[in-house]
């Protein structure tokens, strides 16, 4: 069973609502929480690609992309957790993780699955009990949805 119904939830992951790249955030998170992640892209064996500006370099650490001087370039981590699904990290700040999906990617049920998928797994999670992850439209406010990452349920 779907964790979250595309007919349920389709006007949230509507591009001309909410805009093609909304931004994904999950705030309270830690250096540690951003290790996870980038533990869980290379334990999954996802196609991603690191930069920085237009230099592409190997995955480092967390704690090395997150301590970073203030001036820099905000670094990104491009993942594919799926052939036609893009996640885009960047490494605003240690507290939040921040990415970008494109709503034109996660159309029906079988991408949205994939999403959630992701959303869930426990091991990039696995200090945070529970989130909210906020997709943020551009001047359309946010909308929430809660996530208790190892579970199901997705909501």
């Amino acid at each position: 069973m779907a964790d979250l119904l595309w007919d349920d939830v389709r006007c949230f992951f509507d591009p001309e609502f909410m805009g093609a790249l909304p931004d994904v955030r999950v705030p309270n998170t830690s250096v540690e929480d951003w290790q996870l992640v980038l533990d869980l892209v290379a334990e999954k064996g996802w196609k991603c690609q690191y930069s920085e500006g237009e230099t592409v370099f190997p995955v480092p650490r967390a704690e090395a992309v997150l301590s970073r001087p203030a001036d820099a370039e905000c670094p990104d981590l491009r993942v594919w957790p799926s052939v036609d699904v893009l996640a885009i990290f960047r490494f605003h700040v240690h507290d939040e993780v921040d990415f970008d999906v494109d709503l034109r990617e996660l159309q029906g049920q079988e991408r949205l699955d994939v999403f959630c998928g992701f959303l869930r797994d426990e091991r990039a999670w696995r200090s945070v009990v529970r989130w909210v992850l906020v997709l943020s439209p551009p001047r359309r406010g946010t909308v929430s949805i809660s996530v208790v990452p190892g579970s199901a349920a997705v909501g």
